[in-house]
């Protein structure tokens, strides 16, 4: 079996694709824009060969370097990055190589275009926020009409919360209207609610094979937008409304041979026309891991090895290994380097003792929504995790003499 890994060396935990996709007997090729020698020991060691290109968007070179692994290697089986980034890129070379364990291109727009999301979640009975394309000031003022503010706007196709803002009265309209962006946005109705994911791996029949959910307290929008303080935890078990929910979603979509990170709003507050308090509501959904070191919290708290779990899926299309250990609490926390805070994060590391499961600093890249150093801990109690959180995000002027 061939298989393409596209970027494999970013996220830099990522090479463990690899690693366990070639310890399973897969012949692993790699398609990157990184210098050989600049790839991970393990990463080189797990490749039969890396093929690098200057740019990972140029869509003939890329087909060159297919071609070329095809030439060498025979009919390639597989080609995927993991990464929305580059989603677009291997449906599109799927589609040139009649490559069938993934997306072509025909497909992937409903995967990215949030309003062909929205669609979807409808036609699937699963309640989302109301949701127009920005084409004119008119339109916008009358879908505020109809909806109230704030309102967000968004990329139709975009990743995470960049380039997402809340407008607030009738000037922040006028003012994105004024500086009006070059590519699609949407516009829809704002929630009040705390994101809370169904993440797991699928096989070929779209079976899940493996499913776990974490919780974002704070808006993902005003940690990128804001600065506000940037945490996140995966939470110990799925709970049954998201399992169902998650479930349902991924049947509409049709999602069969991959990673799926599902985004879903739970009401804070009682929202007319969407729900009571509680609810679940369709948000986005992504057709890889989760973002950040996600992937590494998963298997800290639920003593799992994702990327075994992925490896078997493409090699046998099951799960081959069985996980006995604790399902725990795991949070990432994300702080600023602009920010004084009460503690050092040699303080925290210190007092997090046998908790803390791995700490650094975030590539520049990623530090926006993530924050530039972090820290991840797990616990057994969730109380436990809003005491560290508090802890490390205290400030001086807040520490009690």
């Amino acid at each position: 079996m061939n298989f393409i890994l596209v970027s494999p060396n970013f996220p830099e935990t990522f090479r463990w694709f690899a690693i366990r996709l070639k310890e399973n007997g897969v012949n692993v090729l790699g398609l990157g824009d990184a210098p050989y020698d600049e790839l991970h020991s393990d990463l080189r060691e797990a490749l039969t060969e890396y093929y690098r290109l200057d740019d990972l968007g140029d869509y003939d070179a890329m087909v060159r370097a297919v071609g070329y692994f095809t030439f060498r290697y025979g009919k390639i089986d597989w080609i995927e990055s993991n990464n929305e980034y580059w989603l677009e890129m291997d449906a599109a070379l799927r589609t040139a190589f009649n490559i069938t364990t993934g997306p072509k291109s025909a497909e992937i727009h409903g995967w990215k275009s949030k309003l062909a999301m929205k669609e979807t979640y409808q036609q699937a009975g699963i309640p989302c926020a109301r949701c127009i394309p920005v084409t004119t000031r008119r339109a916008a003022f009358a879908f505020v009409k109809e909806v109230g503010y704030p309102v967000v706007v968004k990329p139709d196709n975009g990743v995470g919360a960049n380039a997402t803002y809340r407008l607030e009265q009738d000037a922040d309209v006028e003012n994105f209207f004024a500086a009006l962006p070059q590519v699609p946005y949407v516009m829809e109705e704002y929630v009040p609610g705390v994101v809370t994911t169904y993440d797991g791996i699928c096989d070929s029949q779209g079976k899940v094979l493996f499913a776990v959910s974490h919780i974002t307290p704070n808006s993902i929008m005003d940690m990128v937008n804001k600065g506000v303080p940037t945490y996140y935890y995966i939470n110990d078990h799925v709970p049954a409304d998201v399992e169902q929910i998650g479930r349902k979603a991924l049947q509409a979509f049709g999602v069969t041979r991959r990673f799926f990170h599902l985004e879903f709003f739970r009401l804070t507050q009682n929202k007319p026309g969407l729900g009571s308090k509680g609810t679940l509501l369709g948000l986005e959904v992504n057709m890889r891991p989760a973002g950040g070191f996600t992937t590494e919290m998963i298997n800290y708290g639920q003593s799992v090895d994702v990327y075994q779990i992925y490896a078997d899926m493409v090699a046998h299309d099951t799960s081959r290994h069985t996980y006995i250990g604790p399902k725990r609490f795991c949070v990432y926390v994300g702080r600023r380097t602009q920010v004084r805070y009460a503690y050092s994060l040699e303080q925290l590391c210190i007092s997090c003792g046998e908790h803390l499961c791995r700490v650094g600093k975030m590539p520049p890249a990623l530090a926006g929504a993530m924050g530039d150093e972090w820290m991840i801990c797990c616990y057994d109690k969730k109380p436990e995790i809003d005491q560290f959180v508090r802890k490390a995000f205290l400030l001086p002027h807040k520490v009690k003499r």
